[in-house]
This record gives C-alpha cells, structure tokens and sequence, in this order.
C-alpha cells in the first residue's frame, strides 16, 4: 500500500499549467511543495531534554480538479493536510547522472486551519450542535503536544462525558 498523509505549510506559491489530456480536454497540473515540521528530541548537555524542531520540504503534483482547486485556494504560507501517495522522480542529468527524487501525487487537499487563523484573526466556526460558537470562547493556545486547551466553563456544553 502507498499513501501518505502530511501536514506542513506552502513554501512557495502553486504554478499550475494546463495540459491536454487524454480525452482532448484540458487538465490542471497544479505543483507546489510543503515544509512540514518534524520534532525530535536532544540532550542540551545539562540533563535536560530540549525539544527542537527542524523541516522536511516535499514536492507536491495535483491533477485536475485537485490542481484546480490548488490554483485557486492554494498559496504561500497555507497550512494544508495532504493525502496521497509517493512517487519516483528520477532521471538523468546533461552530464549523464542519474538524479534520485521522490514526490508527493495529491489525492486529497484539505485546509489545516481557518482563513482567518493562518491571517493572525479569529473567527468562531460551527459549534457541534449546528449552531455558532460564541466569539468570548476565542481558541486556546497549543500546549507542548500540539492540542488546544479546553477552554474554562464549557464542560456542559460538550456532547460527551
């Protein structure tokens, strides 16, 4: 099986360029790449473990409407889930040297965070009862494992136990 799921944000805008396709119609062909954060932990030499965070950029290909939408949706600084499968981008250089690469074909794009939130605001989004979330209970900063707070005084309102 060959999927992957990654998480990370734009490094660049998208370039999309259209093709024909086999049919004869036009298809988006939608290229970007995304640094995705890997943490990992290191001894800083006083007995204390420090967290640090370097990142993996992968390119990244979206067909069709996928690119499409990648076109449109998509740029610099969007954080974004993608799923897909991994694929090998080798050939040989000028010089006759073979280039060893991998890439990433989208299947699925999914937005990571709201418009508002990647642009420093805040807009209350559906409650998970259909209605709205009142804009008091602004979102909690990420503790050290990446998961929001709950916010105080909502124990009542969340729809399990």
């Amino acid at each position: 099986m060959n999927k992957v799921m990654l998480m990370g944000r734009l490094t660049r805008d998208p370039e999309v360029r259209y093709s024909q396709s086999r049919n004869g119609e036009q298809m988006a062909i939608g290229k970007f790449s995304i640094a995705v954060d890997r943490r990992f932990q290191r001894g800083n030499g006083n007995g204390q473990d420090g967290n640090e965070t370097t990142a993996d950029f992968f390119n990244v290909t979206a067909f069709g409407r996928l690119g499409e939408f990648v076109e449109k949706y998509l740029k610099q600084g969007t954080k974004i889930v993608v799923i897909g499968r991994i694929q090998n981008d080798n050939y040989t250089n000028k010089n006759g040297e073979k280039v060893y690469s991998v890439q990433i074909i989208a299947e699925e794009i999914e937005f990571a965070e709201s418009k508002n939130a990647s642009q420093g605001g805040y807009n209350p989004g559906p409650a998970a009862d259909g209605g709205y979330q009142p804009a008091d209970r602004a979102p909690q900063k990420a503790s050290a494992d990446d998961f929001m707070g709950v916010p105080a005084g909502i124990e009542n309102d969340l729809p399990f136990k």
